[in-house]
């Protein structure tokens, strides 16, 4: 079993950036691709960025497009998420996970495809 670690989260104004980092510590998930989900309070979880196993290809919801980026660096077992002109709106606790499926080409961006996850990383932007 894959444990992930998210790390990079806090308290920032609206405008500001922020990177946030999802580890596996032990562990290699190399093999996996990997997604950033977010849920706010009173909201469903949403699919933020997903990343295939090589970093080839990418996903990003429309919301954060042009502004976030989603990037690996598999030497280091680390997925990144690099958050810049937030918004009050993007504040939400932010969650790593692993696809369960090995290698593959494309990107999945429903959770339920997702069978390895972080405890989550609060993200808040304020006004």
């Amino acid at each position: 079993q894959v444990q992930l670690v998210e790390s990079g989260g806090g308290l920032v104004q609206a405008g500001d950036s922020l990177r946030l980092s999802c580890a596996a510590p032990g562990r290699t998930f190399n093999r996996y691709a990997v997604g950033w989900f977010r849920q706010a309070p009173g909201k469903e979880r949403e699919t933020v960025a997903v990343i295939t196993w090589s970093g080839e290809t990418t996903y990003l919801v429309e919301s954060v497009k042009g502004r976030f980026t989603i990037s690996r660096d598999n030497t280091m077992n680390t997925v990144y998420l690099q958050m810049n002109s937030l918004k009050p709106e993007d504040t939400a606790v932010y969650y790593c996970a692993a696809d369960s499926w090995e290698y593959r080409a494309t990107p999945r961006t429903d959770g339920m495809f997702y069978n390895y996850w972080g405890q989550g990383t609060q993200v808040t932007v304020s006004s």
